[in-house]
């Protein structure tokens, strides 16, 4: 058994309850919400705020952390194996961290003109109207169990 890379993920709400999903760049039509890997030697929190400047712009005066649930744990495919950048290398998968954010009123859009430019679109949907089918398979099981863990909500694979 090889090693997990240390991951956060931020679940970003409006004061409305709506969830900002964000659409890949090179990857139309698969949707995620901002995430990143953990520096050596850096905080979870630290990363968190660190991902979401990076990935979308916002400033942690922007938004709230509300709370925080993990480890939550994928492995990458064997077909991905020697295809992962060079962050990736090395790691069997990822083991992530999520954060329930509440985006502060007033603060009404993201900046996805970031370098590098990691997504193409961004929006808002209801908790229930995530897709998993916006997912590759391998992190599908992950984003059933984030999404009942913060939100009760129950994402079935439609085929």
């Amino acid at each position: 058994m090889g090693e997990y890379r240390s991951n956060v993920a931020a679940l970003i709400i409006n004061k409305d309850g709506y969830l900002l999903v964000c659409e890949r760049l090179l990857n139309p039509g698969a949707w995620q919400f901002p995430q990143g890997g953990v520096d050596e030697g850096e905080s979870l929190e630290a990363a968190i705020l660190r991902e979401i400047e990076e990935e979308i712009g916002l400033k942690p005066k922007d938004y709230k952390i509300e709370s925080s649930k993990g480890v939550y744990r994928y492995d990458f495919p064997p077909e991905a194996q020697n295809n992962k950048p060079p962050y990736k290398a090395g790691f069997v998968g990822q083991e992530q961290t999520y954060f329930l954010c509440q985006i502060n009123e007033g603060v009404t859009k993201v900046n996805l003109m970031q370098e590098p430019r990691e997504f193409r679109s961004a929006k808002w949907i209801r908790p229930n109207d995530f897709e998993l089918a916006w997912l590759p398979d391998f992190k599908k099981k992950t984003y059933q169990k984030v999404m009942s863990d913060f939100f009760g909500v129950q994402l079935i694979v439609v085929s």
